[in-house]
């Protein structure tokens, strides 16, 4: 992080977020300058009624500052009493909170940016039939309340920026940090040893060419043919996996993704590739959900037929799962502060997201290649 001009910076990190605010809070602290406080973080109350209405309240001033709030709307583990029951957040609550921050705020802050690691509705981005455009009524009304920039990763569809065109809307990728600690971990030997990308469906090709682009080998793609006809659990099942590219027999596979809800598609794919005679099974994504349990995965790692599950922190992963011995845990952190730091000093954030170089780099300095 080079010098340069900047202003007075606050970090508004919700209850969501507390775990990862807190550490974007220490590499601050580290390159910018003291504060009185001996922090960035800004403390906030999040008040909720019996009944479920809730409000924030800023406890210190942010006046004339720069203010970046990091909120995880996808972090279920928050809960609050309500008619005397445990209620869990979901995305709509952590949602309203983010504006009711920025009404706290008040318009006394230099620039608002909002931080949403996962974009809140961003599944929900285009409207098929009389269906709601949920993701682009939310950054109108957060353009409309004042936020200057948007900062998020990994977002379903980029062109939702068309929705909000006098905001400054930034999508990263969390592909260097990622391979950074797969690289670690495994030895920059395994590019070299048949590795090889896989795409789980033709909407993540885009991804693994990226991925295959940045580490120099070939890639892969399966193509679910669904039966339309059928309806299991709100979905069309699958029908019959094809497979389209180089032969997966005997070498490495990395699987990338963007996001893991369920995981059915990634384990399918697991599933698929072994009985193609692939050896070692890694899986990324960005964001890592798990909504239907670890224990297909316990089964698949206790088989040999799954590695290791990379996944960042950049939305909540239950205790139970990061526990795991086949689950890698990718922090986000530093490069989210880094963010911050680039754009309090305006600086250009392009050297940030070019992955190829910042590997390229990494593997000459680390291992001479």
């Amino acid at each position: 992080m080079g010098e340069g001009s900047h202003g007075q910076m606050a970090v508004v990190a919700f209850s969501n977020a507390a775990e990862i605010g807190k550490k974007v809070d220490e590499h601050l602290r580290r390159v910018m300058p003291p504060t009185p406080e001996g922090t960035y973080l800004v403390p906030l109350e999040q008040v909720r009624f019996s009944n479920g209405e809730g409000k924030i309240r800023l406890k210190d001033t942010v006046r004339g500052k720069d203010v970046y709030i990091l909120s995880d709307i996808g972090n279920y583990s928050c809960t609050y009493e309500m008619f005397g029951f445990t209620n869990h957040m979901g995305p709509d609550e952590h949602f309203q909170d983010i504006k009711r921050a920025i009404s706290a705020i008040g318009g006394t802050a230099n620039r608002v940016t909002l931080m949403m690691p996962m974009l809140y509705q961003s599944r929900q981005h285009k409207r098929n039939g009389r269906e709601s455009l949920d993701c682009a009524m939310a950054l109108q009304e957060l353009q409309n309340i004042g936020v200057s920039t948007l900062l998020s990763f990994d977002v379903h569809d980029p062109t939702i920026q068309n929705a909000v065109p006098l905001v400054s809307f930034e999508n990263f990728y969390p592909t260097y940090t990622v391979l950074k600690q797969f690289l670690f971990d495994e030895g920059a030997e395994i590019v070299n040893s048949n590795l090889l990308i896989v795409s789980p469906d033709s909407g993540a090709m885009d991804r693994a060419i990226y991925f295959s682009g940045v580490l120099g080998v070939d890639v892969g793609m399966f193509y679910k043919r669904r039966n339309l006809q059928t309806v299991v659990n709100g979905r069309n099942p699958i029908a019959q996996h094809e497979y389209l590219g180089t032969d997966v027999e005997g070498k490495n596979i990395i699987i990338v993704d963007d996001l893991l809800a369920s995981g059915e598609s990634v384990l399918d794919t697991v599933r698929e590739l072994n009985e193609r005679g692939a050896a070692k099974i890694f899986v990324m994504v960005t964001f890592g959900q798990f909504t239907a349990g670890p224990e297909k995965f316990d089964a698949l790692y206790a088989d040999g037929k799954l590695t290791g599950v990379y996944c960042t922190n950049l939305t909540y992963v239950p205790p139970e799962i990061q526990s795991r011995e086949w689950f890698r845990s990718v922090d986000m952190s530093k490069y989210i502060a880094k963010i911050f730091y680039c754009l309090n000093h305006d600086h250009s954030i392009g050297p940030l997201r070019n992955a190829k170089a910042r590997l390229r780099k990494l593997m000459q300095n680390r291992w001479g290649k």
